[in-house]
């Protein structure tokens, strides 16, 4: 049975991860974009739902998934985290590498949050069955 409670906290802490992680890239973001860094600006709370609703999905994703594998033991649950990240977003993130001139360095740093995400949540509602 799916923990609602270990979804619920693993939401919270991928967005929560996320945010610190993009504040701590910033600049290199804004460079990337060619944009100016957001210091102090907060997004809009439509992009804060949005982000929110992306990381329940992955939450809930991955708490179906270590249940219905029965998967237990953080060795297993962190191969889970990173073959998610791996068949996922990686290959997502590649493609738009080579499809649509996407710079390497962002789709680097994008793939850096989801690593962070997949590991958090998997560990979260891995260990909290």
């Amino acid at each position: 049975m799916i923990n609602l409670w270990a979804v619920a906290v693993a939401t919270v802490a991928a967005f929560v991860a996320s945010s610190v992680y993009y504040s701590a890239f910033d600049k290199l973001r804004a460079g990337l974009l060619g944009t100016e860094p957001a210091a102090g600006s907060r997004p809009p709370a439509w992009k804060v739902g949005v982000e929110l609703l992306r990381s329940l999905v992955i939450a809930a994703s991955i708490a179906v998934a270590v249940t219905r594998l029965d998967i237990a033991g953080p060795g297993t649950i962190l191969l889970l985290g990173l073959g998610v990240w791996l068949a996922f977003p990686v290959t997502i993130l590649t493609g738009s590498i080579v499809w649509d001139d996407v710079p390497w360095r962002l789709a680097a740093l994008h793939a850096g949050d989801w690593l962070l995400k997949a590991i958090l949540v998997a560990l979260v509602v891995g260990l909290w069955q």
